[in-house]
């Protein structure tokens, strides 16, 4: 069996699965996503990118053990780097279930085929396979005024989502402690950037400006996020998978610390600019605040000084600002897009 140029890449229709199936084909990968295009992951975000020979799509779940292994048997890849997860903490809150399906025994599923490839390769070949987990720094729990999370930081998770995605990491270190496999998890701060689905903050507050809705702000909008671009997190997972140890954790930040109700105000600042409503009105008239998020975590920070140590990360988009610009350019100039992907989860 040789090992061919592949990647099979889960969850990659989805916002930062996409990202990253863009910036490894830049260097030359062959991808294989296997997607279950639930409502968060969309033809729209790789549609462009599918090409014969180099990215496909596959549709599935990653819980079905005969469909993974039968991936691994036909594409013999090098690696697999894992995205897909329910990830959005309100649904959590409203639904829990599904995150416990897909999280969770759809990642013991994936590690079980996994490791069923993994067993039956060459010595050569074994010393080359990574299985990448993409994860996130809400298993962290929640920091004070001070302090960042890093890769020795004692899980606390304290929402359904964030409960799911703990357990995952748990179980793919796991799979490495126990079994051998070659596992790497990596954990992110907040992403922001194109394609990201409208529900979560920096989309939904920029397209309901754009319609003159209400601009809804948990509680004061205190809250503080460390935010990265989506391709600087890419670029980093694509490090993790390419210079990572295998058990090893790696984490990912932007260096971006703000609360959500400076991020609300600088994207109403950038749509004055940009596309503005009248003289007498601003987009910051339409902010609304509501209710505080159930178990709502104050402050999020990561350190990623290990990354930039043993892996070179660095990020291209040296500050927030810069990095949010773009993100309204690409939705100033992309409504079909949001159009098609909001008819859908309709």
């Amino acid at each position: 069996m040789e090992f061919s140029p592949t990647l099979i890449v889960t969850g990659a229709a989805g916002f930062i699965g996409s990202a990253f199936a863009r910036e490894a084909l830049k260097k030359n990968y062959s991808i294989i996503i296997l997607d279950a295009l639930t409502y968060a992951g969309h033809l729209e975000n790789i549609e462009e990118i599918l090409i014969e020979g180099h990215c496909q799509l596959v549709q599935g779940d990653i819980a079905d053990f005969k469909l993974t292994s039968s991936l691994f048997e036909k594409h013999t890849p090098q690696a697999i780097v894992s995205f897909a997860a329910e990830s959005h903490v309100d649904n959590s809150i409203k639904g829990p279930q599904a995150f416990m399906e897909t999280n969770i025994m759809g990642s013991f599923q994936l590690l079980e085929s996994s490791r069923k490839y993994f067993e039956q390769l060459s010595a050569e070949k074994k010393a080359k396979f990574k299985f990448v987990h993409v994860s996130t720094d809400e298993v962290f729990g929640a920091l004070g005024p001070t302090g960042k999370f890093n890769e020795q930081t004692s899980y606390a998770p304290n929402s359904p989502y964030s409960a799911s995605k703990a357990a995952s990491d748990h179980l793919v270190r796991a799979w490495f402690h126990t079994y051998g496999l070659p596992t790497i998890t990596t954990n992110c701060s907040n992403n922001y950037g194109p394609r990201h689905f409208p529900e979560k903050l920096i989309p939904l507050m920029i397209m309901s400006a754009l319609r003159e809705q209400k601009l809804p702000v948990y509680g004061k909008g205190l809250n503080i996020r460390d935010w990265i671009h989506v391709e600087d997190h890419s670029r980093g997972v694509l490090l993790a998978l390419e210079k990572g140890k295998a058990g090893e954790s790696y984490c990912f930040g932007g260096n971006s610390e703000r609360n959500n109700l400076q991020v609300v105000k600088e994207i109403c600042r950038l749509l004055d600019e940009k596309k503005p409503r009248n003289a007498s009105q601003k987009y910051e008239d339409l902010i609304a605040f509501v209710e505080d998020r159930k178990g709502h975590d104050f402050r999020y920070a990561i350190d990623d000084s290990k990354a930039e140590k043993e892996l070179g990360f660095s990020r291209e988009f040296k500050t927030f600002e810069k990095g949010l610009e773009m993100t309204v350019d690409w939705y100033l100039h992309n409504q079909n897009w949001v159009d098609r992907v909001e008819r859908k989860k309709k």
